[in-house]
């Protein structure tokens, strides 16, 4: 149990010039309103946010974060009010006690929608003080920390999720890592319990074969640096359980395939000393190309800052050092607590942080206001949780993006106006794709014109939640607009029909009646199917009788239809084998299967047997009736030089003589173009899809062959 004593000698180690008497108040004020509430370890309640507020002191927070963090429940939790903090601690503290608060009132539909909201107002405090994500931080670390206590094994997996997906990723985006991988290692422990387990016997069998490796590898670094006069602070480590797992999923090996589980930190005086020891180690151990990275001539937008290299170090193992000054050893564990600055000046306390510098928080608060529930936590997981890349802007700007973004990300990352009107980009001064990867190190730049607007073909290979936010939202407009026309025209042809002229007076009389608040909210139901036009029309006019027209009816009363004749297509003995003979085949259009492919056939009801590839994804449809299934095969004969349809999708240069240059490359290769669709056309390229006819999977790969040595495919 945490005495008042003891907790002002934990948090005077860390802040021995803070206020003793407001601790003191803080502490009495969480104890009286929490009273007889308990934990689910049995716990006191108030012992929570005491704890909360300890991490925080050690932390090197300032004392309004501390306060805050003693009193962060009592809004949620018991009937203390805003005002009621606000009078006893002040407007500051009481604001960051309610930016905290997880508004657990809000009645949503669905624990996904309830997920989103306090995430929303969590994204929506942080823009006023970032002081609240780091409460909060602390607040999930110690709820992590004593999850087990929890009986339900489904809700401790639901906030181990949680914790994985967006707390862990918000501690890195600050800076935070250590805070960041201890969320991660515990949240893992609960969501993959028998891989942890079966990491952390690897890791300690290791440690046994190994003699205390990491002990020795140390010593050798020690005794090289020294060598050089370098006074510095050597530590080594396994890497997390969970980072080594994430590793193996990432790159798709076993644990015995990973080579570089380990990590080695050099800590010296100042940056020229960290170049120093780079020198030293790379002039002594092999290094492993492609793991060099400087973070301190460009650092992270986060603000962390160190040189890491992979070499094959001592012992012939292969090793990640990290080199840096003490001061980026403080910012990269506690990233913006490390350089925290609190001043209290006339006695009124100055604003701490100023959190509209932190780009990822602006584009978080663009897409809340471009989002709405449902899509909300898919865009900012998708946001947050993934690798990143880092590329400049043509000025030198440094942006951070997830990984396989596209110069159309960049663009909305610069600003959302240079997205909605992007035309073209430029990466390393060469024109390229819209849909082109970025690399670490690229420079980008943007082409705009006035009169673009965002195509919905771009939401295929955008990955940042900002850029599809923005997209999906002119999508909407645009499908809502067209609803709106299509359901108009509808609704005034049914008008004309029963002889009534129409008028938007007449429909805005029962938009109540479909719940919708005005004539465009029923059109564009009408247009998109969810209204019946015949049944807004009867509630116009209840009283018309519509008289059906006449139609030819056969003998037995049934509607007579226009039926056109096919002319059956008389198709040879195909090379198949696993068929019954005479059984009719189809080639699948979806995938445009060809010989040398490996294939599946799908018994189809009036068709016989259609003919799909292995990796058609038409097959997950099918999934259910494996019934339909059939093993087939190509059979002899498959490769005579028979016409099938091939399909390739091309990105051309949009210039002179392009498409031209195309064609004659397909003709000179034995190919016979019989389709042709622009996909997609910029002012740089068009994108097409092209059907040919090819004898099989190795015709079609030399043309393809034969068009990557073309200048303008």
């Amino acid at each position: 149990m945490i005495t008042e004593t003891d907790l002002l000698q934990q948090i005077k180690k860390n802040i021995p010039q803070i206020d003793e008497d407001i601790i003191k108040r803080a502490y009495k004020f969480a104890k009286e309103k929490h009273g007889e509430q308990l934990r689910a370890s049995g716990d006191p309640y108030y012992t929570h946010p005491l704890e909360v507020g300890i991490q925080l002191a050690e932390m090197g927070m300032d004392q309004a974060t501390i306060v805050t963090a003693f009193l962060h429940d009592t809004i949620e939790d018991t009937d203390v009010t805003y005002d009621d903090i606000k009078k006893e601690f002040g407007e500051e503290i009481a604001n960051l006690v309610n930016g905290v608060t997880k508004l657990t009132r809000i009645e949503l539909q669905t624990v996904e929608g309830k997920q989103a909201e306090n995430f929303r107002k969590l994204v929506l405090a942080m823009s006023e003080d970032i002081r609240v994500l780091l409460v909060k931080l602390a607040d999930r670390l110690h709820n992590m920390r004593t999850l087990h206590h929890i009986s339900k094994p489904e809700k401790r997996k639901r906030i181990a999720r949680e914790t994985l997906e967006i707390y862990a990723p918000l501690a890195e985006r600050i800076g935070t890592h250590k805070i960041k991988e201890e969320l991660e290692d515990l949240a893992f422990g609960y969501l993959n319990p028998e891989a942890r387990e079966s990491i952390t016997n690897r890791l300690s069998f290791l440690r046994q074969e190994g003699n205390d490796l990491v002990n020795k590898i140390m010593e050798e670094l020690k005794f090289l640096v020294k060598k050089e006069g370098i006074e510095a602070k050597i530590t080594g480590r396994e890497k997390t359980r969970y980072s080594i797992w994430k590793k193996m999923q990432r790159k798709n090996i076993s644990f015995e395939q990973l080579s570089d589980i380990m990590a080695f930190r050099v800590v010296v005086k100042d940056i020229g000393e960290c170049y120093h020891v780079l020198g030293i180690i790379h002039s002594k151990y092999p290094t492993v190309p492609g793991r060099f990275k400087d973070y301190v001539s460009t650092p992270k937008p986060n603000g962390y800052r160190s040189i890491h290299t992979t070499v094959i170090g001592p012992e012939n193992q292969r090793i990640e050092i990290q080199i840096r000054t003490d001061e980026m050893h403080k910012e990269a564990d506690l990233g913006i607590a490390a350089h925290w600055s609190y001043k209290s000046e006339g006695g009124s306390n100055k604003k701490a942080q100023d959190a509209s510098k932190y780009r990822w928080l602006r584009e978080l608060l663009e897409i809340i206001d471009q989002t709405g529930t449902d899509e909300l936590m898919e865009n900012t997981k998708l946001e947050l949780f993934q690798e990143q890349v880092y590329v400049f802007s043509p000025k030198g700007d440094l942006l951070e993006l997830p990984n396989g973004a596209t110069p159309i990300d960049f663009a909305y990352a610069v600003h959302s106006d240079v997205g909605n009107k992007c035309v073209g980009a430029k990466i390393n001064g060469r024109i390229a794709p819209l849909n082109t990867k970025l690399q670490n190190g690229d420079q980008v730049e943007v082409v705009t014109a006035k009169n673009q607007n965002p195509s919905p073909t771009w939401e295929r290979f955008v990955v940042t939640g900002k850029a599809r936010s923005h997209i999906k939202r002119y999508i909407r407009a645009q499908q809502r607009n067209e609803y709106i026309s299509l359901g108009k025209a509808m609704l005034q042809k049914i008008f004309k029909q029963e002889g009534y002229e129409f008028t938007e007076k007449a429909v805005n009389g029962v938009t109540e009646q479909f719940k919708a608040e005005n004539a465009d909210d029923v059109y564009a139901g009408i247009g998109s199917g969810n209204i019946v036009a015949r049944d807004v029309f009867k509630t116009i006019f209840p009283a018309h009788r519509t008289i059906p027209p006449k139609v030819p009816l056969d003998e037995e009363g049934q509607l007579i239809e226009n039926r056109t004749s096919q002319k059956e297509r008389k198709d040879g003995p195909m090379p198949i084998k696993g068929l019954i003979p005479g059984m009719a085949v189809h080639f699948a259009r979806c995938c445009h299967p060809l010989p040398g492919d490996r294939i599946v056939g799908i018994v189809t009801t009036g068709k016989g047997v259609t003919v799909h590839t292995i990796d058609c994804e038409t097959l997950e449809t099918f999934a259910d009736t494996p019934e339909r299934w059939l093993d087939i095969s190509w059979g002899e004969g498959s490769d005579s030089p028979e016409a099938h349809v091939g399909r390739m999708e091309i990105t051309l240069a949009n210039e002179p003589g392009a498409l031209g240059t195309l064609s004659t490359v397909i003709g000179k290769n034995g190919g016979n173009i019989i389709n042709l669709k622009i996909t997609n056309r910029t002012v740089d390229f068009w994108e097409m899809m092209i059907d040919v006819y090819v004898n099989n999977t190795k015709h079609l790969n030399n043309i393809i062959a034969a068009l990557r040595a073309t200048p303008c495919c």
